[in-house]
């Protein structure tokens, strides 16, 4: 069955950076457009970052580009984020989906938390 399990998410400072993955499993990884989402307290799901098949096309959040980068090893099956210069409104439940900005949750999801 199709599996995304993230990790890397903690409690960072502002300003800091953090690292996340996504380990996929169930389906062929390498034919899939990949998304993280993300989803603050009491908000809404957020698109963050989309990824093409071969990683040759990336698109950002407005909120995001410039500080954030996604990324896929298709050898292993695992997907990226790395986050970098992070804000507290950053803090939020990030999680890896299938497809090309989508709209959900599939996995677990880790947390992200930006606080001095």
């Amino acid at each position: 069955q199709v599996q995304l399990v993230e990790s890397g998410g903690g409690l960072v400072q502002p300003g800091g950076s953090l690292s996340l993955s996504c380990a996929a499993s169930g389906f062929t990884f390498s034919d899939r457009q990949m998304t993280w989402v993300r989803q603050a307290p009491g908000q809404g799901l957020e698109w963050v970052s989309s990824i093409s098949e071969r990683s040759t096309i990336t698109a950002y959040a407005d909120s995001v580009k410039g500080r954030f980068t996604i990324s896929r090893d298709d050898a292993k099956n695992t997907l990226y984020l790395q986050m970098n210069s992070l804000k507290p409104e950053d803090t939020a439940m990030y999680y890896c989906t299938k497809g090309w900005k989508s709209n959900r949750v599939e996995g677990p999801g880790t947390q992200v938390t930006v606080s001095s």
